[in-house]
């Protein structure tokens, strides 16, 4: 269950060290006592206390997002975070395996593409639904799964990680920096004007907000300085059932009614033009202030 060696990683409860127990890796322990146990899926639950505010993406939401994309529609998106990773991904000889901690990790596709490019790379999927982790745990059981809330404190240590990953999730930027090391990079995906707009009226999916690349910066400023961006535009000719997928497995798959929907796909044709539209951006650690430790 636990990859070896273990990633560095703090405690939910106390902030203190864990470490595998002595049951084969079915378990991590701390010093103060604290446990935590294997879900037969393959993932831990790190979730404590009151565990977290936010709505989790239900189970059909993850069946929709896992079908889209083991599709491979947006496999060009995932191909191309690996690349951007990569620089930051060098082994140091007699070092410990470069770190990948991809948060908001869903199902698992976007960290197997970086995993399968550079199969030497330790990696954190973490996320908060544990519909989701079930199948990351599958399609990637040489990471560690985590359900966990980016929100709290991340339950790994200061500057373990090379490289953080976050494709269309939240960014806690003080937390990112912490766990960062000098030099490592933070690779962000988010969508552009116009993403998804041949069928979002249809579906009811959500629309871009403006200014959203101002608002990314900002949120990120004094933490992490800009290194490059790159655009990305995907031309996809989509099924029915593909264009269901794509409305349910994003955040309006909150709120959508599902009968509604079925009957509006039902009324599309054989296959339909949707364009993708994506800005990939890549940020370095340094910047004016200096992240507050997590408590």
């Amino acid at each position: 269950m636990l990859p070896a060696p273990v990633p560095p990683l703090l405690c939910p409860v106390c902030r203190d060290s864990l470490a595998p127990g002595g049951d084969g890796g079915r378990s991590l322990v701390c010093a103060a006592g604290h446990s935590f146990d294997a879900a037969k899926q393959g993932y831990f639950n790190f979730l404590v206390g009151k565990g977290t505010v936010f709505e989790a993406d239900a189970a059909d939401m993850v069946a929709a997002r896992f079908d889209f994309l083991t599709a491979g529609h947006y496999q060009p998106l995932a191909d191309a975070v690996a690349a951007l990773a990569a620089p930051a991904l060098n082994r140091v000889p007699g070092g410990p395996a470069p770190l990948v901690l991809d948060t908001g990790t869903g199902t698992g596709h976007y960290l197997r593409t970086l995993l399968d490019r550079d199969p030497g790379v330790a990696a954190i999927g973490l996320d908060i639904s544990k519909f989701a982790l079930r199948r990351a745990a599958r399609l990637n059981p040489e990471a560690l799964n985590l359900v966990s809330d980016v929100w709290q404190p991340l339950p790994v240590a200061d500057g373990a990680v090379d490289v953080v990953t976050v494709v269309f999730a939240p960014r806690n930027a003080a937390e990112f920096a912490r766990v960062l090391r000098p030099g490592g990079r933070l690779v962000v995906v988010t969508p552009r004007p116009g993403h998804l707009a041949d069928v979002a009226g249809q579906t009811g999916m959500l629309g871009i907000e403006p200014a959203k690349e101002e608002r990314l910066a900002t949120s990120l400023e004094g933490f992490f300085s800009p290194v490059c961006t790159q655009e990305l535009d995907l031309e996809l000719s989509l099924a029915p059932g593909d264009v269901a997928n794509l409305a349910l497995m994003g955040p309006a798959g909150h709120h959508l009614d599902r009968g509604q929907l079925a009957a509006r796909v039902a009324g599309l044709p054989p296959l339909t033009a949707v364009s993708a539209r994506f800005r990939i951006s890549v940020f370095a650690t340094g910047g004016d202030k200096v992240p507050t430790p997590a408590p």
